[in-house]
């Protein structure tokens, strides 16, 4: 498999203060661990290039978007859990900009898979807001992108361990996204119950799964196995992107989820032997993960399973 990351450097100047788990230490971890690896070296290595303002507004609100440009060379703090600082805009974009990237290599046959290796995360950022240390909500502006480019069905994979609210709302009532999240739950940020489902056309393509706090690799894997590798052979998506959060893990400091390292390699296992039976391709974005051991692990763990 040729695997495609996107990474940049501005990604760790995203300076979120001393004490906050979203920090830069996060992606120094993972990239520490991976140039530790025998097949690194091999990757496509895709320098992202920053999302124009304009696209802002394909899944953000054009309020969101005034919100958000004001940050640039500025210190502030969008609530409590999302601050941002001088070089927070441009690492936003190029953040938002990386599956686009990515994807354009793909239809060009230069890499068959990819990863954005990313900071600020995306998933939690709703049409209207930033919020749970995410600005702009990455993995759906790279799905509305496939859609304009041709693409009819994109299948969006969240199993970092908080609810991906702002990406469910986004597309809730497209019958183009099929959102999948397994999620701790009750738990930040309080969506993600069983009986959200989506609405008009989207009804029925939006798929929670919360789990106890607690949960580790058994149960998780018994959702893979019958009820999310059966959604995505049914759905017959020509994308799946993944919002690849690995605060799930037995070790991480923000939540209660027991799962191994491993599970993120079975997870990703059972994902490509599904797009393989469909032809679809794989797009992963990072999300969450806060452990920096753990993270780093799980991330390779991830990774050595998508490039082959």
């Amino acid at each position: 498999m040729k695997l495609g990351y996107a990474y940049d450097d501005t990604f760790l100047l995203h300076d979120t203060g001393t004490f906050h788990p979203e920090s830069p230490k996060r992606l120094e971890s993972i990239l520490n661990r991976l140039h530790k690896t025998s097949y690194f070296k091999d990757l496509h290595w895709i320098k992202p290039n920053k999302l124009p303002l304009e696209l802002i507004d394909s899944v953000h609100n054009h309020r969101h978007r005034e919100r958000f440009s004001v940050i640039q060379g500025k210190r502030g703090s969008f609530d409590g859990d999302t601050p941002y600082s001088e070089s927070s805009f441009d690492a936003a974009l190029l953040a938002a900009g990386s599956g686009m990237d990515l994807v354009n290599k793909i239809t060009s046959n230069e890499i068959e898979s990819g990863i954005a290796l990313v900071r600020p995360p995306g998933h939690h950022a709703e049409t209207g807001r930033s919020m749970g240390f995410c600005l702009l909500n990455n993995i759906a502006i790279t799905a509305n992108y496939l859609l304009t480019q041709g693409v009819e069905k994109v299948y969006i994979l969240d199993w970092d361990v908080h609810h991906g609210n702002g990406t469910q709302e986004i597309f809730y009532d497209s019958d183009k996204v099929f959102f999948t999240s397994l999620h701790q739950y009750p738990y930040y940020p309080g969506t993600g119950s069983v009986h959200e489902r989506g609405e008009g056309k989207g009804q029925n393509y939006t798929l929670n799964i919360p789990l106890a706090m607690g949960s580790g690799d058994k149960e998780y894997l018994h959702y893979f196995q019958e009820t999310i590798v059966p959604s995505m052979l049914e759905f017959q998506p020509e994308y799946v992107l993944i919002s690849a959060g690995f605060d799930g893990h037995r070790r991480d400091p923000l939540a209660g989820m027991n799962l191994s390292t491993n599970a993120f390699a079975e997870f990703t296992r059972l994902i490509l032997s599904a797009t393989k039976q469909i032809g679809a391709k794989t797009v992963s974005f990072l999300e969450g993960g806060y452990d920096l051991d753990a993270l780093a692990e799980s991330v390779e763990a991830h990774i050595a399973v998508l490039a082959g």
